[in-house]
């Protein structure tokens, strides 16, 4: 979603780009200052920012197309206003008499500055402090002032002479007009950082147990390098930048052939010091080459094109033609292809034909020796990864004084990593849809459905235990307490449950018990009804029903009072989806559920405490609540498949809990009554973190 919606921001940034040009081409400064004035007023009208009703159903088909289309009715005409300022008021500076209109590029790296500020302050401060339409209003009297300070430049312009002398003067425009090549290269530097930091992105957040906000870190890097190679004293070691970049290609590449494990911290580090690398030699080069004052609209439309063309490949294209985070290599072999040709490692040496005949032999090599691991279902271990791929990399690495063979070599060796499995065991399947990268794999006698680096489900390979219900949903933990306890059972007959997985909980079913899934990823059924990959609810509860699409959404067309039980596991690490934990939600929830019926949340989680937030629901929602910390599960547990997890229970009325609230592992929810109430108009993940 993230990925999808830097798509419709640079789509829009280049057509407010692509609107400036045009002004530029035709109008002199003064015109344009008018039409700035009509066009940022025309903008207000669109105002305040909401989300179109209409929109808000379940979407049919791509959710993609959904969710650009919600964007663009939402806030379209108000942000393609805002996307004509940067090239317009640098414009207008480069009219002016002032000391540096010679280099107006440095108000482009006070955009990027504000733009940094606000993507920090928005969770920090301004969710915290203000819900949805209170931030709504304040971006509308944001925009009223961005109206009078426009209006203030452009009055401006009408009072300095030196734009009327200008406009008046028949001198023609200095310096040479940029060539055609000139323009793609532009386009290329900047496709290949737009595309790399949605890649790291995706990488991070698929590979990593997610961090709260973790996907705004490789965007602030991306504009971060702007600020710096466009300040009006820009950083002067670009040649160091380029000549170290073939070194962090060399270690980046390892964890991603390898699929090795590492700290979440080093891993986290490597590839945002990689990427930040990689935008300065790209963008540093983009300030090099820049034009002068008069070609400066015809720069920023063709940066601008590179970064929608990084963004659509990355966020559209990749996820059609690809079954795994492909796009990250693609990315860093394209990189490493404009390093060789720029810089001072660029030394135009002839070219060879040992400079393709050696890549390919290494290419080829690593592929034969992946193929042999794969077939012989040997586990990837510390040392088999250094034999397999760190070799391969020194030996590429012998050849960065050669940049083209270099480039090829590495490209072949991330090639060829494909055909090996690492960490994940023997894998069955490896598909991806917009929600993700799923794998199936087999390992030490379990087969485990893999959603980036969280177990979505776990099934024991043995015949005897092939029914048991793994991993959170263990018989001696809290969800298996409560599916087991002779005080409650006979209530849950009607269960409904948010997030399917590989249908664990099916295996608690009974000739009298029904579930019902409600499933938002179509991708997810096909693999859970697949009796190749897991027989759940082939073998427990060949009656289960599966309504796909946003559980929110769609418990609204189930009957008032159905549920015995509504479980809520769609949490996943740190991706809580919010919109399925306010008081809105908990007031459906209530609506669907019986006199004595019970809501079970999943909160299993490393990064976020979830407790206080449904507590204050709960107390909210006139409920009471209580709450089981399963996390020092035994050796001999761990060995059959349980996982720690954390679940909490909330009833109308305490009797509804049975024997459960009188058992020492389940207790009341401990938390500040003034925290301020999750609903549909406000919530901040940030104020639930902890690192613990």
């Amino acid at each position: 979603m993230w990925n999808v919606c830097m798509v419709f921001y640079q789509a829009l940034l280049l057509a407010g780009y692509a609107f400036s040009h045009e002004l530029a081409k035709r109008f002199k400064p003064r015109r344009t200052a008018l039409l700035q004035v009509a066009i940022v007023l025309a903008g207000f009208f669109a105002l305040p920012i909401r989300l179109p009703e209409i929109l808000s159903s379940p979407f049919k088909g791509s959710p993609t197309i959904w969710l650009l289309t919600l964007l663009i009715v939402g806030l379209g005409l108000p942000f393609l206003v805002l996307s004509t300022y940067s090239s317009t008021l640098q414009t207008w500076y480069a009219s002016t008499s002032r000391k540096a209109v010679n280099d107006p590029y440095v108000l482009y790296s006070a955009c990027n500055l504000g733009s940094v500020l606000g993507l920090i302050a928005y969770p920090v401060i301004v969710e915290r402090q203000f819900a949805l339409s209170g931030q709504s209003r304040l971006w509308e009297w944001g925009y009223g002032i961005l109206i009078a300070l426009t209006a203030g430049c452009a009055l401006s312009l009408w009072f300095v002479p030196e734009v009327k002398a200008r406009e008046t003067s028949t001198r023609t425009e200095t310096g040479p007009p940029p060539t055609r090549l000139q323009e793609l290269k532009w386009v290329a530097l900047a496709f290949i950082p737009s595309s790399l930091m949605l890649g790291v992105t995706t990488a991070l957040t698929t590979e990593l147990p997610p961090l709260p906000l973790l996907w705004v870190l490789p965007l602030v890097l991306y504009l971060l390098s702007f600020i710096l190679v466009f300040a009006r004293k820009p950083i002067s070691y670009h040649g160091v930048f380029v000549e170290t970049m073939p070194i962090l290609l060399i270690v980046v590449a390892f964890p991603i052939a390898s699929k090795a494990v590492f700290s979440p911290i080093l891993f986290l580090l490597l590839f945002l010091v990689t990427l930040f690398f990689a935008c300065m030699v790209c963008h540093g080069e983009l300030a090099i080459n820049r034009p002068s004052t008069a070609f400066l609209t015809r720069f920023y439309l063709c940066v601008s094109v590179g970064g929608v063309l990084g963004g659509l490949f990355n966020a559209i294209v990749a996820p059609l033609i690809f079954k795994t985070v492909a796009e990250l290599p693609i990315a860093l072999f394209l990189l490493a292809l404009a390093i060789s040709r720029i810089g001072s490692r660029n030394r135009r040496q002839p070219v060879s034909r040992w400079d393709f005949l050696l890549p390919a032999a290494l290419g080829v090599g690593v592929a034969v020796v992946a193929l042999w691991l794969r077939s012989t279902n040997l586990r990837a271990s510390p040392l088999m990864n250094l034999l397999v791929f760190a070799a391969p990399l020194l030996i590429c690495f012998s050849f960065s004084s050669r940049p083209l063979r270099f480039a090829l070599a590495f490209g072949s060796i991330l090639l060829a990593s494909g055909l090996y499995s690492g960490q994940y065991g023997r894998v069955l399947l490896t598909d991806r849809s917009f929600f993700g990268v799923y794998r199936v794999s087999e390992d030490r006698g379990y087969r485990q459905l893999i959603h980036g680096s969280t177990i979505h489900g776990m099934q024991s390979m043995e015949p005897a235990r092939s029914r048991e219900p793994l991993s959170f949903y263990y018989e001696t933990g809290p969800i298996g307490q409560v599916f087991r306890s002779s005080s409650t059972g006979q209530q849950l007959r009607e269960v409904a449950v948010i997030g399917l997985g590989a249908g664990s909980l099916s295996c608690y079913s009974e000739s009298w018990r029904r579930f019902t899934y409600y499933e938002i990823d179509p991708m997810v059924e096909s693999i859970a009804r697949d009796p190749r990959y897991f027989t759940f609810l082939r073998d427990c509860s060949p009656e289960t029903r599966i309504v796909i699409g946003d559980a929110r959404l769609s418990l609204r067309n189930a009957p008032a009072q159905k549920y015995d039980m509504v479980v809520v596991d769609a949490f996943s690490s740190d991706t809580v989806p919010v919109h399925l934990v306010t008081s809105q939600a908990i007031e459906l929830y209530l609506s669907k559920l019986a006199d004595h019926g019970l809501l079970a949340f999943n909160i299993s989680n490393r990064y976020l405490d979830m407790r206080p937030v449904l507590g204050e629901l709960a107390q909210d929602a006139g409920l009471v609540s209580i709450v089981q910390e399963d996390v020092n599960v035994r050796p001999y547990e761990q060995g059959r498949g349980k996982s720690a997890s954390t679940w909490v229970l909330m009833a109308r009325d305490p009797s509804d809990f049975g024997t459960l609230a009188s058992q020492s592992n389940w207790h009341d929810i401990n938390f500040q009554p003034d925290n301020r109430l999750w609903t549909d108009d406000y919530s901040s993940i940030i104020s639930i973190v902890h690192w613990n």
